[in-house]
Parts: structure tokens; sequence; C-alpha cells
């Protein structure tokens, strides 16, 4: 195995105040920040907002369509290429666009829904701005078009007849087209649309390169709902780890390891208060990766801690549990430090979808890491202190179960006063 230190002899216990010291701080101003923001920045997933489906011809240059609603002043919506199965994927000619919220109005439906329209005719739009977009038709506009127009010089029944007409157009364009006809002649292939009607559509519509799908709002019911779940499962996470430790190591085991992962979570949303990142779902899913990540360095110590309190009895407790990180430090460094460089890099050049979420990694993953011992650590080191059980390892959690046979001494750290 590769070791960066030879037999390192740190007093990371004797720092333990200086590391109490280092996390009030990060905490402390973290809650300033909160109370003078009044509170976190949520994004629009928590917030509500109106989804605009749109689908283009090809597919598009995300960062583009992001510049084009900025000049709309849309520049906090977010953008999702999804292909026709509902995943996410970046050669798609499909996108959700969710714009912030602005109202529950109908009105507020339809200024959405022109901003977004505005953004993208100002960059996808027709090439001949005079005529109206075909791909924006709609059946009544349609029917009214051929009837005034009248391609097949109908005299009885021209109004019946159009209509029917209109929408075997508009269903080739948006089953076949998948709603973005590219070419007039295409639609030749639509029973009854002869070269006079084909001609009368080319004369009065252009073709755009996009077409509005959908558009619908999502309350901010919904977003404090989402609010509310994303609450509930960090904190049921929370709770299967602590009944897990509780039951591998020992109960202050696994207090001390919660409290750490929830001093994690709390500093990294204190930076993203600070440096005014919002809170996102994809947000809420780094914090839960950060959760267990941070978690496995805690056990991974201790449990070299659970080893070495049996073997190492003659040794105070405080200096069991230096020993400990110091056997495990090159392996922290190792796992923590290349995962450390894949999220930095993520961050740098992941884009501005990805840049709440590589960030949350960024910051959890050094939090989580310095947390495993320079906060979970000292509180079991502090309780057995308080417990006066630090005075030597034979004293300690193994060692309260030398009379209950091997079991209680290797299996698992007991309770130093079960007897």
């Amino acid at each position: 195995m590769i070791e960066f230190f030879k037999e390192p002899n740190i007093d990371w216990m004797g720092k333990a105040k200086y590391f109490y010291g280092l996390s009030g701080i990060l905490l402390v101003a973290g809650v300033i920040s909160w109370m003078s923001q009044g509170g976190l920045r949520y994004g629009i997933d928590f917030k509500g907002g109106t989804n605009v489906d749109v689908r283009f011809a090809q597919p598009p240059n995300i960062d583009q369509v992001r510049d084009a609603l900025k000049t709309q002043g849309l520049g906090n919506s977010e953008i999702q290429a999804i292909s026709s199965g509902g995943l996410s994927t970046s050669n798609s000619n499909e996108v959700l666009i969710f714009v912030e919220q602005k109202g529950q109005s109908d009105q507020a439906l339809d200024t959405s829904k022109a901003q977004v329209l505005t953004a993208l005719n100002a960059m996808y739009g027709t090439k001949d701005p005079g005529k109206p977009d075909f791909n924006a038709a709609t059946l009544s506009s349609l029917t009214d078009l051929l009837n005034a127009r009248d391609p097949l010089s109908l005299s009885a029944n021209a109004g019946d007849r159009y209509q029917q007409l209109s929408k075997k157009i508009l269903a080739y364009r948006d089953t076949t087209k998948n709603g973005v006809l590219t070419n007039f002649d295409d639609l030749s292939a639509v029973d009854g649309a002869t070269p006079a009607v084909v001609s009368a559509l080319k004369s009065n519509y252009a073709i755009g390169s996009f077409a509005i799908r959908n558009v619908e709002i999502v309350g901010p019911k919904v977003g404090a709902e989402l609010r509310r779940q994303a609450i509930l499962v960090t904190l049921y996470a929370l709770a299967g780890m602590l009944v897990y430790i509780a039951f591998r190591f020992e109960w202050v085991y696994g207090a001390a390891a919660v409290l750490a992962v929830f001093h994690d979570v709390l500093i990294t949303l204190g930076f993203f208060s600070l440096l005014h990142f919002e809170i996102s779902l994809t947000v809420i899913a780094a914090l839960l990766t950060l959760v267990g990540y941070s978690m496995n360095d805690t056990i991974v110590i201790f449990d070299r801690i659970r080893e070495n309190n049996r073997l190492l009895r003659k040794e105070s407790f405080a200096d069991v549990v230096n020993k400990s990180i110091n056997q495990t430090l090159s392996r922290t460094i190792l796992t923590s430090g290349l995962t450390f460089l894949t999220v930095l890099v993520l961050f740098l050049m992941g884009g501005q979808v990805l840049r709440a979420f590589s960030f949350a990694l960024v910051v959890g993953i050094v939090v989580g890491t310095y947390s495993s011992f320079g906060i979970a650590a000292p509180l079991v080191v502090a309780w057995n202190h308080w417990r006066g059980r630090g005075a030597v390892a034979g004293s300690g959690p193994a060692a309260g179960n030398k009379t209950r046979g091997s079991e209680g001494v290797h299996g698992r750290l007991a309770p130093a006063g079960r007897r």
C-alpha cells in the first residue's frame, strides 16, 4: 500500500480545541450570512416557476440558449436537455426551460412564455420575421388561413374541409416531425395537401427551427413540499447511520459520527450562503453524497480505534485515538485527495449546470475528511474523559467486557459500564 507518511506521530487530540474553534468560526459565519440574507437562496426547483418544453430541429447549444435567456432577464432559468424517453442527454433536440415563478395567474404564464419565445426567436427564429412561424401555428389560425386563400377552390363546405385538412397537417407536424417541420415540401405526404395547398403555406408562413410544445406552472406549494422532503430524506439518512453505528460500535460513536456529519452539512450550506450559490435538487443529491462519504471515512477511523483499543491496553484512550488516526492518515489522503481532485475538475470545467453540485462536493469532501479526525474522534475522547474512562486503554470502551470473554473484547466496542 502506498504511504505518504512513515509512522507519523501527530497529537491530533491535543489540537482538538483548534478544530473546535475553526468549526465554530465557520458555523457562526454561515449563520450570520443566513440571517443577513433572510435565509438560504433556493433554486427554482424549490421556489416554483414556469416549465417550458421546447423542441428544436437540431440539438441546440445549451450555453447559447442560456445566453439568449439572459438577454430577457431570465438568467436564473434552469435548462435540461431530455430525450424522448425522458432521460437527460447532451445530444437531444428537446429541452425543458424552467423559469423562476412570477405569479400564478394566466397572465404570468403568458408572460413567461412570451419571454422565452422572444429569447429563442432572437437566436433560432425564422429568417423572415414578417411571416408567422408555421411551427407555432394552431388549428384555428391554419384553418382561417386556408379558408381565406382557398387553395382547393372549394365552393361548398370549405370551412369543414379546410378544418379537417388543417388537423391532418398539424398531426403530421406534431407526430411525424415531432413538432418541428423543417421543409414545407414534406407536407406533400399529407392526404389532401395538394401542391396548391403547400404553395399557399409557403407564401404565408415561415419555418423556424424550434417549437414550444407545452407550458405549465409549478406552484410554490410544490416547491415547499420538495424542501420538506429534502430535509426529511437527509434526517432519515442520518438516523439510519446512527442506528447502524450504535449497533456496530457503541451509541456514543454513532452520536459523534452523526454530529460530525451534521456539522459537515451545516458548514457546506454556510459556504453556499456566503458565496451566494442556490440550493437545488442536484445540490441535495450532493449533500447526501457527502454525508455517506464523510461517514465512511469516520467509520474507518473508528474501526481502527476498536482494533488498537484491545492491543494497546496500557496506553491512554487519547493516545490510542491518535495512533489510529495516524495509521489511517495515508489512506485518508489517497482516497479523499483523489476524490477531491476529481470534483475540483468538475467544478472548474463542468459548466454552469453542474457548478453548484460540484461546489457542494468540493467543500463537502474537505470538511467531511477534516471532521472525521477533527470533530468525531475528539467528541468520543471527550466523552470518555468525562465518564472517567480515558486513563488507560484498559479502562476504555473495549475493556469493559474483559470478564465476559473474548466476545466482549474483540467483537465490538461495548459500553464500559456493562459488567
